[in-house]
């Protein structure tokens, strides 16, 4: 059994100060957007109540699918790096970023290179990469057990009033090899992502710009888990692939209260298994429930698997750490 908590888009409150030349760039409008509205809306309260639930819960391993920043501030990145290491250091806790996190385009130093210890792969399959470098790698790949977790990146800087994704052919070849190979070698393949993968999960100007791409790797390699934030909702879509149903899995703000057509903030915890060649993952969805001011259960589902890499005598050929 291998346990997996998944939170998204904490949205780490209160804003920093930003300077007036912070504030000459598209940094305006979100900071327009977070004293009007968002600051209303994501609230530290609701996020200590879901990691002390989480940690209550102790799961092996923690996946974050970005947007901790409000409109990329230096200090957003510096501040994030701490909160991260509250949940666990990075052997418990994995992350990509999402489109706030490069609201604007920030030098990596600067930025996204304040967590880099949670977005580096410590498993090299085709071109991954597995140490830290100057400038991000995605897709990383980490294992966990016999789970193979896969880090994609759709976080770039956007046009103002869009909050777009793109991964780029790089990243999507790279990501179609990877799947290959690691279903061969029989690992449980959870693939993380901030935007929705799919087309049509989004409205266009939020969406990943390529998912039409995406989709096509996963119809062909297939993925146990795909994992996702952005739309600050419940979503769950069931791919068909060669290989298998692919469930892609979205959830709301880790931080918010209920506004709007938006869910209440939740995080889902995934039990993994392999049993009788086929992958098995009990979930269970754990929400703010604003009237009792505590998380309660939300809802339970399992997701079965098709065999995968089964060896010449039909045993599952893990190629894995204990």
């Amino acid at each position: 059994m291998f346990t997996l908590a998944h939170i998204t888009d904490p949205h780490l409150a209160p804003l920093p100060r930003p300077s007036l030349r912070d504030l000459m760039s598209k940094r305006l409008i979100g900071y327009c957007s977070w004293r009007f509205r968002r600051r209303c809306i994501h609230q530290p309260r609701v996020l200590a109540a879901v990691m002390a639930d989480i940690a209550h819960h102790a799961p092996d391993h923690v996946a974050v699918t970005g947007d901790l920043a409000n409109i990329s501030l230096e200090a957003e990145f510096v501040r994030a790096r701490t909160w991260l290491e509250s949940i666990g250091p990075p052997v418990h806790v994995t992350l990509v970023p999402g489109n706030h996190d490069a609201y604007v385009a920030v030098p990596w130093q600067e930025g996204l290179g304040h967590w880099a210890n949670y977005m580096t792969g410590d498993m090299r399959v085709g071109s991954t990469a597995t140490a830290t470098t100057a400038s991000p790698v995605f897709p990383f790949v980490r294992q966990r057990r016999n789970a193979a977790i896969i880090g994609l990146s759709s976080a770039v800087p956007a046009a103002l009033h869009r909050a777009s994704g793109h991964l780029g052919s790089r990243q999507i070849e790279a990501l179609a090899a990877t799947l290959g190979e690691l279903r061969k070698r029989g690992f449980c393949r959870i693939v993380l992502i901030h935007h929705p993968p799919l087309p049509g999960q989004s409205v266009p100007r939020k969406a990943l710009e390529d998912a039409d791409a995406m989709k096509a790797v996963l119809e062909q390699e297939g993925a146990e888990l795909v994992l996702h934030g952005h739309n600050h909702m419940h979503m769950r879509t069931m791919l068909a692939s060669r290989h298998g149903p692919v469930p892609v899995i979205g959830a709301p703000s880790a931080s918010a209260i209920a506004w709007d057509h938006k869910s209440a903030a939740a995080w889902y915890l995934y039990r993994i298994r392999r049993q009788a060649g086929a992958w098995r993952i009990d979930v269970s969805v754990r929400s703010w429930n604003e009237a009792k001011g505590t998380m309660v259960d939300e809802s339970r589902f399992e997701l079965i698997g098709s065999e995968n890499s089964l060896d010449a005598d039909g045993k599952p050929a893990l190629n894995a750490a204990p």
